[in-house]
């Protein structure tokens, strides 16, 4: 019987998990595979931290690096996380001396997942990140395997668990953001700094990944973001009224050659499939030629939805399936123009906090008219004292430059009370 030894690097809640479950079901795993998964060395930042798994001292390693240079380790799993210091040093090295690396390390992967890739094809060695992207939802393997055989022109969806938690929560209980979030918090759904969550930075390195995969592309930074943190419950209010639900979505879409990049909270129709996404879950949805749509969901997070993606990249690899990283070879990846999202055409919902006196309403129509954005829909709130009113205003399809103006004109103003809010609306 063929045996591969393992090196787990990093044992938090991801690493512990798989330690007990490579441990546990050994036997299954080697079985499915004709090869015996081995746990050969582990290593992590604190030794002495409390962990429900029991570990030799052999199993040991002092220096976590010298799993990259011993003989006698056939692969490894990078669970440090970041995209420096020793995350970027033990995959590279990794890689450097003929490897296999598995890994949930998204920023890793986001940032220099080309350079990567690059060594691991020369080195004839696997690097497998199935986990950096929503977690138990078999996405890259579909894309690398399943999907070969289409050529892709759109992928987006819910890829990132803390923010759909948040704003179905503030939908679904009429809470505001920071009551949800602190909810969240405490549920373990949001970590104690969830900045990277809620800012759509999070977002934007999962969509990075995915959108190379889907239109065999080099990685690009070039990503418009925007998280949800502006959100409040007024909008989600407003949207519930609207027809609506408010969601943070990912899009990669290729049009004329050229791959547009954008992650942003969305306006979409409650009776549609990603609306009722709601909670942690993660939803992918991808159009293609000859497959059509296809759908994948599930949890997006956790030690065990992560190790569930960890389990089916050891898998390949002890099946000795020797692939590259990103499904082509990287002579064969294309360097596609970038496009930002001002010429893209888009419905948006817009709200403005004025004073409530005359003139105020025909002076943004106005400037509406003036930038050639076509008004579908008109709703004025005044609030209860009479001095302050809500104008909501739903747009006919316009550029984002265009919507972008209005907004800064109208921000000028000296009847504007708050910031005032664009969301973009998905009607598909």
């Amino acid at each position: 019987m063929k045996k591969l030894n393992i090196a787990i690097i990093g044992l938090g809640n991801i690493g512990s998990y798989l330690y007990k479950y490579l441990n546990d079901n050994k036997k299954i795993l080697t079985e499915k595979n004709n090869c015996l998964p081995f746990i050969k060395y582990v290593s992590a930042r604190n030794k002495k931290r409390k962990r429900n798994i029991k570990i030799k001292k052999k199993q040991w390693l002092n220096n976590y690096l010298d799993a990259t240079i011993i003989k006698d380790v056939d692969l490894i799993v990078e669970l440090i996380g970041g995209s420096e210091g020793p995350a970027k040093k033990l995959v590279f090295n990794a890689l450097k001396n003929k490897k296999h690396v598995v890994t949930a390390n998204k920023a890793l992967i986001a940032k220099y997942g080309d350079q990567l890739a690059k060594i691991a094809e020369k080195n004839k060695v696997n690097l497998e990140f199935e986990a950096s992207v929503c977690g138990g939802v078999p996405i890259i393997r579909s894309l690398k395997e399943s999907l070969i055989a289409n050529k892709i022109t759109k992928i987006y969806g819910i890829l990132n668990g803390t923010s759909n938690y948040v704003l179905s929560s503030m939908n679904k209980n009429n809470k505001n953001f920071q009551e949800v979030l602190s909810v969240a918090k405490k549920l373990g759904y949001a970590e104690t700094n969830p900045s990277a969550d809620l800012n759509g930075d999070d977002v934007s390195a999962k969509l990075k990944i995915l959108s190379s995969l889907c239109f065999n592309s080099f990685l690009n930074d070039n990503v418009y973001v925007e998280g949800i943190k502006e959100i409040d419950q007024t909008d989600v209010n407003n949207a519930r009224k609207l027809g609506y639900k408010i969601k943070l979505l990912g899009f990669a879409e290729l049009i004329n050659n050229k791959i547009y990049q954008r992650v942003h909270p969305t306006l979409i129709k409650k009776d549609s499939y990603v609306a009722s996404i709601d909670g942690v879950l993660n939803a992918v949805i991808i159009d293609g030629k000859p497959v059509g749509q296809s759908i994948i969901q599930g949890e997006g997070a956790g030690p065990a939805a992560t190790t569930s993606a960890l389990i089916s990249d050891i898998s390949s690899i002890l099946r000795g399936n020797i692939k590259f990283p990103f499904s082509v070879s990287a002579n064969e990846r294309k360097k596609l123009k970038f496009n930002t999202i001002e010429e893209r055409l888009f419905s948006a919902y817009l709200r403005f906090e004025v004073i409530d006196k005359p003139g105020v309403l025909s002076n943004i129509t106005s400037i509406f008219s003036k930038h050639k954005v076509s008004i579908k829909r008109l709703v004025q709130n005044p609030n209860k004292n009479k001095k302050i009113s809500s104008i909501i205003i739903v747009t006919h399809k316009s550029k984002n430059k265009f919507l972008n103006k209005i907004i800064k004109e109208v921000s000028k103003k000296n009847f504007i009370k708050k910031k005032p809010k664009l969301i973009r609306i998905d009607d598909n």
